[in-house]
């Protein structure tokens, strides 16, 4: 393969300190009210699977949601606004609302309690020069899809809630990550096919419209793709951007397990290889961009690491951290070079976690290596989803919950989290226990216990401090039934918490040698306006490992086409190359595209020519012309 090499560096020193057990402020509960909305419509309120984010002006951002369709909780603490922390160390957190509106019923919130939302939420903070920081939220209904808005006043106010955020319909569990002042992305799961789609927004995330990839290449795509949709397919987890200064800036990682091969894929096959989809070219700033994946880790057979995501963070100096759980171990690994090797599997919990079921691992990193893992752990052995080890006790008495397994927040830090044998430190973050019982991974399905949903984070703020956000139901609800704390059948009231490290771990390094890897070379790239003024293109292909991407949108016919799961094909020939493969027209797939570029000129000449040919049921497309607008380059 045809490869660029970045290099970089920064001058530093290095250090073997490992940090001490973490002390925490007091785990403090983000209030809600306990009822959304009046009759004839009233949901009760959920704190679930709590989404964090620090912003680089230590504004601190937490997000949770109700449930479909009731939206979305936001809860901010900004020193300069809100005040400073107690003696104690805990915040006064704002209640913000909820972001994502009431747009299905014109009576509104109050009256109906109903939202554009709340299946599953995420956020980022953009991170400009100066001024203050973008903050975009996504929530998501799988139909229509993921409702997308923003705030430019640390979430005073939103923009109108936009319910089609995501251009394809039908869509599940997306995340977002942001870079710069104004640029957003956006990855979630298409249904039709389980690629991840992966979205830009050059607006703070009012619209995805700026450029598109999908994280599944077409190589790893028949051992992790949903097609046919008895596919084993895959999970994904987050989505992050290199925000450091290195020559790593701007590319994009999504982590995601699927199957290890085609045919594990196709019979049924477990979640045991962990992957990384990385996009180099996405630095060109064009409408496309590819991913290129890698395994980080393959497990034995039978080995299943959804449990329930996998999660991935970037370091300020380009370095890269993977944790995943198999329901017993958190798993993690590192990589130096761009994703594309990683060190040998290593265990992060220890002590009395060690053997016992630990799921929902997160991780967030910064300076350089400085890293930290956070996960639910049980006090027993035994997976989580297993009632008959969990819950022995399962009948309505007052005392039946006192024999149930006891789950806490853990966390894990180090500071020389890229070193072949990174040294952690494991510290109990929660104050209390914040359940009891089992804990499922297997997402709507099953019988286990969903009080603590799917996931929480963890966040580095400016100071180095670690910051965490998790669901907890260790209160009886006030709204009934009350038949004592530890029976069964008590309503528990669920409710995000919040607590943060008192002081910064010592022996942080700041500053160091940057990620060193290469860049994919792509064979052609390009794009413009063709001499009619309401059509316009996004092209980019690579012959070795094959990979492409196509966007084309006719304003005027109001047809918009892009290329699904990379492309069957590229060829070449002289300044033009051919792109073919199958195509979704205005989100829909079960079409097939062909488009040529030839690359005749310098940029803006008239000269370069662009042509596209889409066919489907019922359906026939075909458009050409040359370029006035824009650029084909041909790379030899």
């Amino acid at each position: 393969m045809s490869t660029r090499v970045l290099l970089g560096f920064a001058l530093g020193i290095v250090t073997s300190a490992v940090p001490a057990v973490a002390q925490f402020s007091p785990n403090q509960e983000l209030p809600l009210p306990l009822v959304g909305g009046q009759l004839p419509v009233g949901f009760v309120v959920r704190g679930l699977e709590p989404g964090l984010r620090v912003g680089p002006d230590g504004a601190v951002y937490v997000v949770s949601i109700r449930g479909v369709p009731t939206g979305v909780d936001l809860h901010r603490h900004f020193a300069p606004i809100d005040g400073a922390p107690a003696a104690d160390g805990t915040y006064p957190f704002k209640y913000l609302g909820r972001p994502d509106g009431c747009g299905i019923f014109a009576a509104g919130c109050d009256v109906v309690g109903v939202a554009e939302g709340g299946g599953d939420v995420d956020i980022a903070v953009n991170f400009p020069a100066s001024g203050v920081p973008n903050l975009a939220l996504t929530s998501l209904m799988l139909v229509p899809g993921v409702t997308g808005t923003h705030s430019t006043d640390r979430g005073e106010t939103f923009t109108d809630p936009n319910p089609a955020a995501a251009s394809i319909p039908g869509d599940d569990r997306q995340w977002n990550d942001a870079i710069g002042a104004q640029t957003v992305y956006l990855s979630y799961h298409d249904v039709a096919t389980f690629n991840i789609d992966v979205q830009r927004s050059y607006n703070g995330g009012q619209i995805y419209a700026d450029g598109f990839g999908e994280a599944i290449d077409p190589q790893t795509f028949p051992a992790a793709g949903g097609l046919p949709p008895t596919n084993t397919a895959n999970l994904l987890g987050p989505i992050r951007v290199d925000r450091s200064r290195c020559a790593s800036r701007g590319n994009l990682y999504q982590i995601f397990v699927a199957p290890n091969d085609v045919t594990e894929n196709g019979s049924g096959g477990s979640f045991r290889s962990v992957y990384v989809g990385v996009s180099t070219d996405v630095k060109l700033g064009l409408s496309v961009f590819t991913f290129t994946d890698h395994k980080i880790f393959t497990g034995p057979q039978g080995a299943n690491y959804a449990n329930v995501f996998p999660a991935l963070a970037v370091d300020g100096v380009g370095n890269i951290y993977a944790v995943w759980s198999d329901n017993v171990n958190v798993l993690y690994s590192s990589s130096t070079d761009f994703g594309t090797s990683w060190t040998p599997a290593t265990r992060v919990n220890q002590g009395a976690t060690v053997g016992n079921a630990n799921v929902f691992p997160w991780v967030d990193a910064d300076a350089n290596g400085h890293v930290v893992v956070a996960w639910f752990g049980g006090d027993r052995a035994g997976h989580s989803n297993n009632a008959a080890i969990h819950e022995p006790c399962s009948n309505q008495s007052t005392t039946c919950m006192t024999g149930w397994t006891n789950w806490n927040t853990y966390v894990a830090e180090t500071v020389n989290g890229h070193a072949a044998t990174p040294v952690f430190t494991q510290s109990m973050a929660s104050d209390h226990v914040i359940h009891r019982g089992t804990v499922s991974v297997g997402g709507l399905g099953g019988s286990a216990n969903r009080n603590l949903g799917d996931l929480f984070q963890v966040a580095f703020d400016p100071l180095h401090r670690i910051n965490l956000a998790f669901s907890d139901d260790h209160k009886v609800s006030p709204l009934g039934p009350d038949n004592g704390a530890d029976n069964p059948s008590t309503r528990r009231l669920i409710r995000a918490n919040f607590t943060h490290q008192l002081s910064a771990s010592a022996g942080i390094v700041t500053k160091g040698p940057c990620a060193q890897g290469r860049d994919d070379f792509d064979d052609v790239e390009g794009e413009g306006q063709m001499e009619q003024d309401d059509d316009d293109f996004g092209m980019i292909g690579r012959e070795k490992p094959r990979n492409g991407a196509l966007r084309y949108r006719d304003r005027k016919a109001g047809i918009e086409v892009r290329s699904s799961n990379g492309i069957s094909s590229l060829t070449l020939a002289g300044s033009c190359a051919t792109l073919e493969g199958s195509a979704t027209v205005n989100g829909y797939s079960g079409y097939a595209v062909r488009a040529t570029g030839c690359d005749l000129g310098a940029a803006d000449t008239g000269k370069d020519t662009f042509s596209i040919n889409v066919t489907g049921p019922n359906f026939s497309y075909s458009k050409a012309g040359t370029v006035v607008s824009g650029d084909i380059r041909r790379h030899y």
